[in-house]
């Protein structure tokens, strides 16, 4: 009942739409700052995501780890290892987001992009407001296309139908 009046109705519309403004202005400002800040994307590239993931490891050790091990393994083979590029990967697609939820272009998968860095900042033992952007973020893709239905979705999406035949499949909906 809950998830059909998300999807459908008029109002869940409206209230998805704060929901995502929110959720679009917290990606947004938080990746504009590490995008004009030199630790993260200018000379001093890669310093401030090393520190981040120096915290993170720190944080696996102990009887109660913050971050588990598998996630450290990760961390040290695949993050530390090409943090440069991760070093513009993670501020740019919080840019990119953050535009998308803003305008509502793309909804569903901006949300689905947002919730799987909120996860991993999670993952990595980091809390702020990420459990309270990840339940959001939740929300909107349960919601579906109705999350988008006030911006460019309206748009976007029938347009995307009408050239992506797997697109206009109803199951999809």
């Amino acid at each position: 009942m809950m998830v059909r009046w998300l999807r459908e109705a008029v109002a869940a519309s409206w209230l998805l739409l704060i929901g995502r403004l929110w959720l679009g202005y917290e990606w947004l400002t938080a990746g504009v700052e590490k995008v004009s800040d030199p630790t993260w994307t200018g000379n001093q590239a890669g310093v401030a995501l090393t520190n981040f993931l120096k915290g993170a490891l720190s944080k696996g050790t102990g009887a109660h780890p913050e971050v588990q091990g598998w996630f450290m393994d990760f961390l040290n083979g695949a993050v530390i290892p090409n943090t440069k590029v991760f070093t513009y990967l993670v501020p740019w697609g919080e840019v990119l987001v953050g535009i998308a939820l803003l305008t509502g272009c793309l909804t569903t998968f901006a949300a689905l992009a947002g919730a799987f860095m909120n996860t991993m900042f999670l993952l990595a033992g980091t809390s702020s407001t990420n459990p309270q952007m990840l339940i959001m973020a939740i929300i909107i893709m349960v919601a579906g296309l109705n999350a988008g239905k006030i911006g460019l979705d309206r748009y976007v999406i029938p347009w995307l139908r009408k050239r992506i035949p797997l697109l206009a499949n109803p199951k999809l909906r």
